[in-house]
């Protein structure tokens, strides 16, 4: 486990020693919601919940590390740790009782220092995260895959110090440059595909049969569920035009029921083969 220097070691036990081993690979940033001290959140993680950051940092600049960056720590969801091993560092941070203050100055070049070493000692990459998995910095809501329940995290005027200020100060102290890297450099078709088309964050239709369990869809389910019901719905309009075009032939014929029947059942047979062909074609073709 890696420990930064510039923070007080208040070290979370059983945690530390108990919880999985990650390769870090971003730092997200966070908001506590109250005006504690780095001691009091160490207090609040050891004494009153399951959940800690790997962070703290106080309102006078003070930086609690409660558990080394190369170990989960359970405050991103499912940045803690992914399947191959990868995880978040996390920072929560002194905020007023409603997380709408900014940091202040302390705080800032507290988090500037520290974002500084994640990427020197850690290799985390001087960009912004482009997707939940992606490695580099953000915060708490940036992506939903990295709160359980949703959240407004760090806040809204602290959202823009992120974008404005502070990453734009790791890059600067880290490289003597004022911008980052481009952002899409190395991104192929592929990975801007699965960000817009994979990412699993798009509300269930309310009429999906697993809503309970599966509340999100990814937008290219949503998509493929929206094409079936438009061909199915283009199926039945045919049918029902050539039942009512077959009543309407016969009206006044003079035929009996059964051959309107036998009409109306062929007019509805042929109708949706050939819509049947007519659909499966387009969707081949495109």
């Amino acid at each position: 486990m890696a420990w930064y220097p510039g923070a007080t070691k208040m070290e979370l036990q059983p945690e530390s020693d108990a919880q999985p081993a990650i390769k870090p690979t971003q730092f997200i940033v966070h908001s506590i919601v109250a005006p504690w001290t780095a001691r009091r959140t160490y207090e609040y993680w050891r004494d009153s919940t399951n959940l800690e950051s790997h962070f703290g940092i106080d309102y006078q600049g003070a930086v609690g590390q409660y558990i080394g960056t190369e170990t989960r720590a359970d405050a991103n969801a499912g940045a803690n740790r992914r399947a191959d091993g990868t995880g978040a560092v996390s920072a929560e941070t002194a905020s007023n009782t409603s997380a709408t203050d900014p940091w202040n100055d302390k705080q800032v070049e507290e988090l500037i220092k520290l974002g500084v070493w994640l990427h020197q000692h850690h290799g985390i990459p001087l960009r912004i995260c482009r997707s939940h998995s992606d490695p580099g910095f953000g915060y708490h809501s940036m992506f939903p895959q990295w709160s359980t329940s949703g959240t407004a995290c760090p806040g809204k005027a602290r959202i823009e110090q992120f974008k404005k200020v502070v990453f734009p100060g790791i890059v600067a102290r880290a490289t003597g440059k004022t911008s980052e890297e481009d952002p899409m450099a190395g991104m192929t078709k592929q990975d801007i595909y699965d960000a817009v088309w994979r990412t699993d964050a798009v509300t269930a239709p309310n009429s999906a049969a697993d809503r309970k369990t599966n509340k999100t869809w990814e937008p290219q389910s949503y998509l493929k569920d929206i094409g079936n019901r438009v061909r199915s719905l283009t199926v039945t309009v045919a049918a029902q035009s050539a039942a009512i075009n077959a009543l309407a032939e016969k009206v006044g014929s003079g035929v009996d029921t059964k051959t309107v029947v036998q009409a109306v059942e062929k007019a509805i047979a042929d109708a949706v083969i050939r819509v049947d062909i007519d659909v499966t074609s387009a969707t081949k073709e495109s």
